[in-house]
């Protein structure tokens, strides 16, 4: 049997299952180990494992794996859970630092307030008002890559009863989240990769968010790049001007900033809570 200590954290209510390497130099887990750790009920339980390690040059080195094992995408969440954990093991040296996450740079900081920043990537791809056959209708949508693919879609150009073309959601918190959610994460227009997908509500100038995300396979308390996905989205089609404050299922508000220079996305950044909520021991 092997000690492992871990580290659990929060950003926003995506929680994370966190191995320092410096603490664990022997780490090795399998996808099926990660899948058993992440359960609720019979292991720790998170939507997701980081490990974090040194690296020259870097404040550290980051790999993020979904909970069922997978990996190759962003989480911008897990990337703020990373910044906070490298400043309380004294990673971080500057205010605003560079490190590597899945093998490609990046930024961040922790703020005055405590909330913590991460710098993004341009934004690879982006598809605005397309239609999606899903839960017997066409369904309006948007599609951008903020490192993870995301498909974006406001509530109220869903119908609640096919049959009734005004039976439009206009509640967020009574929508299919889980069951709409997963028919399109599996559509055959994302396969093989599949996609994460986002149903939004706006508030004023604000945005409620619920996420479905692939690789977890649930409905998540947040989402980091899906919330940067729709910040995006409502700048293009509805006017919304940055920062632009997401809420999403945990209750927590995120903020999305990022300036357009040449008609290009720049200085793109995701800025909210990330905390440590305990620390332990397995054996496995």
């Amino acid at each position: 049997m092997k000690h492992l200590y871990f580290t659990k954290l929060s950003g926003a209510g995506n929680d994370f299952i966190l191995f320092d390497k410096k603490i664990n130099p022997e780490i090795e887990l399998t996808p099926q180990i990660i899948d058993k750790l992440c359960k609720r009920r019979t292991g720790i339980g998170a939507d997701g494992v980081l490990f974090i390690s040194d690296l020259d040059g870097y404040a550290f080195e980051m790999r993020y794996f979904n909970s069922d094992g997978s990996t190759g995408s962003l989480c911008a969440n897990g990337a703020r859970c990373a910044i906070r954990y490298g400043n309380v093991s004294g990673r971080l040296a500057l205010n605003k630092i560079n490190f590597i996450a899945n093998d490609i740079e990046y930024s961040g900081q922790v703020l005055e307030n405590g909330q913590i920043k991460f710098f993004l990537n341009h934004p690879k791809k982006m598809k605005q008002n397309f239609k999606i056959k899903a839960a017997n209708q066409l369904i309006s949508a948007s599609y951008v890559h903020t490192g993870s693919p995301h498909v974006v879609i406001k509530i109220n150009d869903v119908l609640k009863n096919p049959a009734d073309v005004n039976s439009f959601y206009n509640d967020i918190n009574d929508f299919p989240v889980f069951e709409l959610g997963r028919e399109i994460r599996f559509h055959k227009d994302f396969a093989p990769e599949g996609t994460n997908v986002n149903f939004v509500q706006f508030d004023n100038n604000e945005i409620k968010i619920r996420s479905y995300e692939r690789g977890v396979e649930e409905e998540t308390l947040s989402c980091g790049t899906g919330s940067v996905a729709a910040a995006l989205i409502s700048f293009v089609q509805d006017n919304f001007n940055p920062p632009i404050k997401i809420h999403p299922l945990s209750g927590d508000e995120l903020t999305v900033d990022f300036k357009i220079e040449n008609q290009k996305v720049q200085e793109l950044s995701l800025t909210g809570p990330a905390e440590i909520i305990f620390k332990g021991e397995l054996l496995i």
